[in-house]
């Protein structure tokens, strides 16, 4: 897969070269770079945004289920069904769901809190919208609804088909905005039968074993596509994560998927070379 330097604005501290998103072509288009502003980097003692100029190129957003190309997250959720037919499971908890109910019975889950919640099924962010956005001068501005709203950068990188996964809607809010990590090979179940587990005083979330080279290869193509900067623990664990739980036919059916309706998917599960240079 080719993939076409785009100069856009850096999500992140430290971030100085353009993302490499590649050049959508569709005739039901419409172009997001002329919404672009420039942006004051906002305030931060750990990492200031190192660019407030406004991206000269972005893929244009595109609209309605039979456009082939990038679009925000309000249109992503329209033709992510499609993205998972026939691959109808739950990223934490390998539920399966008809439309967006989830049979919970099938696969043992035990409602933490709310039954409501769980039993439907939520579009969740492997790498949270908070992560793509908190530091960008939209998010200063007005938090997330600010930037889905008026930042061209953060509209692109909140549709990323890549990196959107159905989930049970309880263990979506329970994950929240933290971390994945891995702290116990015997999780105590929150959950009945599911794996996935949340430590909420420690702010982090540990996904099942199924899904963690998934996760992985999704988190480390937002930060390469992004620019986002990982920690070193962070990259070390999800570089750990992709060589222990390597590529299998789920992720390669899903990218195909998602390259018929974004036009591009993850380089990093077609490329086994990619994946090792992003993990140097």
């Amino acid at each position: 897969m080719l993939y076409v330097p785009l100069l856009i604005a850096a999500l992140l501290a430290a971030c100085t070269s353009a993302p490499h998103l590649p050049p959508v072509r569709t005739t039901t288009e419409r172009s997001v770079a002329d919404q672009a502003k420039p942006a004051k980097a906002p305030p931060s003692a750990k990492a200031p945004p190192s660019a407030n100029t406004a991206p000269s190129s972005l893929p244009p957003l595109v609209y309605g289920k039979k456009a082939t190309g990038f679009r925000d997250f309000s249109n992503a959720k329209k033709v992510l069904p499609s993205v998972f037919e026939g691959m109808e499971e739950d990223f934490y908890c390998g539920c399966r769901y008809t439309r967006s109910t989830v049979d919970l019975a099938g696969c043992g889950y035990r409602p933490r809190k709310s039954f409501e919640r769980a039993s439907r099924i939520e579009w969740e962010h492997v790498v949270p919208a908070w992560l793509l956005g908190h530091q960008r001068q939209c998010w200063q501005d007005g938090g997330r609804k600010r930037c889905t709203d008026t930042d061209p950068v953060f509209q692109v990188a909140e549709g990323d088909l890549v990196n959107l996964v159905p989930a049970v809607g309880e263990v979506n809010g329970d994950r929240s905005n933290f971390p994945y990590s891995a702290w116990t090979s015997h999780p105590e179940p929150m959950y009945g039968a599911c794996q996935t587990v949340v430590d909420f005083k420690g702010r982090r979330a540990q996904p099942r074993a199924e899904v963690r080279g998934r996760a992985a290869r999704i988190t480390l193509y937002m930060a390469e596509t992004y620019n986002l900067r990982l920690s070193k623990q962070d990259k070390q664990l999800m570089c750990a994560w992709s060589k222990t739980y390597p590529v299998d036919q789920w992720e390669r059916r899903r990218d195909a998927q998602i390259v018929r309706w974004q036009g591009a998917g993850n380089a990093l599960v077609t490329d086994p070379g990619r994946l090792k240079r992003a993990c140097l």
